[in-house]
């Protein structure tokens, strides 16, 4: 597995002191520019123990690895201000699990937007599970907040490895999330006693059912049921239920996957998780972008799409495609590329994009997705045929192991990888292939062996 170094370099760690909350940030970037220390926020939290405790869940999920537990994992939040909001964002080390805190309400100076790094250190984890009562919470977000003024500028430098699927992981996350419904929604009541009644073993799997006004624990799949692969998983809610308002859970309206989300209501924020379909299954093998990210046009839109996002709560696909000039479904594509080079993230309570810039490098991008590279390399050595006949298809994708038969419409294919998923993880490599080479073909400039080849096919 492909594996990239992050290294987060902090003017000192964070720390919480007398009813002061200083996150020390490494890198990202901002309005102004990148910066290696960016300041965004100064001012306070509404409520003290629901911020404390929902920025604890986020490191949380940072910190774990759901699948075949072991230590060793440091990855550190980010965080994206965008003027009236910031969310706090992690993903789990084996791939399977997104958390997000939103905190709404905000009281004091936003002194830039943008996204960054911060430091959640072990003292910090402990401080934090210590708050409690209502008070307000000052918080700084950026290096000139720090409370500790002991330390000497301290300079606190880590470095992480970065798994190729855990980048993927943001982009498949944002992709999936999008074609969610939302599926029920309980009081506050209601939601704390449907979330103590899930068993407790962590690799257990239930599915749930609306039952008037609640929710009730299936083995199987059932009317407006949502999947919950992994009950373990769900982990960090039950700190949060002592302030929970609602309980809001979202998936497919098809029952297409057994992926969910779940999202609390808090006292002025929102904090909300995505778990994978398989508690041993990452986001990243979902292949839910590839088809939107294998269009000619994808890269070109994306730019210009991008130098559109200001840091925005929500993005507007009809204002993009207003002010760009493109029609939706390539501001959509567009979109799609830019999660995956983590410049959009899905807001399900909202139904809408969001803009943040994760801090790692960009350059990154272009090898988080093998299936789609592999794909390309077939159109370009020419193995792929398009078949006359059935509406144009058919294509056949000479390979090592064969000649494989595809349909490209249903996304069906003779490999094995179909075979074995049935298109639950996303096109197969031939199925692309044969997609790509499709739209040359029509689209132009044409190819000219695939354009001799479907000719001279059509006359026999």
């Amino acid at each position: 597995m492909t594996q990239a170094v992050q290294a987060y370099s902090y003017a000192g760690p964070s720390v919480l002191a007398d009813g002061r909350l200083g996150l020390s940030t490494s890198g990202g970037t901002a309005l102004s520019g990148p910066q290696s220390h960016p300041r965004f926020f100064s001012g306070l939290l509404s409520q003290a123990a629901p911020a404390a405790a929902g920025l604890l869940a986020v490191a949380d999920v940072a910190l774990a690895r759901y699948h075949q537990p072991r230590p060793g994992w440091t990855r550190d939040p980010v965080v994206t201000c965008d003027g009236g909001r910031l969310r706090f964002e992690s993903f789990s080390a084996c791939g399977g699990v997104y958390a997000r805190l939103d905190v709404l309400e905000l009281d004091g100076d936003v002194l830039d937007r943008g996204t960054t790094n911060v430091d959640v250190n072990g003292p910090l984890r402990e401080s934090l599970a210590r708050v409690g009562g209502k008070d307000p919470l000052h918080l700084g977000v950026g290096p000139d907040e720090l409370t500790v003024t002991t330390l000497d500028g301290a300079v606190v430098e880590k470095k992480v490895p970065l798994p190729s699927r855990w980048l993927r992981g943001f982009a498949e996350v944002q992709v999936i999330a999008a074609g969610w419904d939302l599926r029920a929604e309980l009081s506050g009541p209601h939601a704390v006693r449907f979330l103590r009644s899930l068993p407790r073993g962590a690799r257990s799997t239930v599915w749930a059912v609306p039952a008037g006004r609640d929710l009730r624990l299936s083995a199987g799949p059932g009317r407006g049921g949502v999947c919950l692969a992994g009950t373990g998983r769900v982990a960090t809610l039950m700190p949060l239920l002592r302030f929970a308002k609602a309980l809001r859970v979202y998936g497919p309206a098809d029952g297409s996957s057994t992926a969910s989300a779940w999202e609390l209501e808090l006292p002025g924020m929102r904090y909300t998780l995505a778990v994978s379909p398989e508690p041993w299954r990452g986001f990243s093998g979902e292949g839910a972008v590839l088809d939107d990210l294998s269009t000619d046009e994808a890269a070109g839109d994306a730019d210009l799409v991008g130098m559109l996002l200001n840091f925005e709560p929500t993005v507007e696909l009809g204002l993009l495609a207003d002010r760009s000039g493109l029609p939706l479904d390539r501001v959509r594509a567009a979109l799609t590329q830019l999660g995956t080079a983590g410049r959009v993230g899905y807001d399900l309570h909202e139904a809408a994009h969001f803009h943040r810039e994760l801090p790692y490098d960009k350059e990154q991008v272009a090898e988080l997705n093998p299936r789609l590279t592999s794909a390309r390399r077939l159109v370009d050595s020419g193995a792929v045929r398009l078949l006359p006949g059935d509406s144009g298809d058919l294509a056949e994708v000479t390979t090592d192991g064969g000649v494989r038969r595809v349909r490209m419409a249903a996304g069906e294919c003779t490999c094995p990888w179909w075979f074995d998923h049935r298109g639950s993880r996303g096109p197969c490599k031939h199925v692309l292939a044969a997609r790509i080479a499709a739209r040359v073909a029509m689209d132009g400039p044409l190819n000219d062996t695939i354009k001799a080849t479907a000719a001279t096919e059509a006359t026999q």
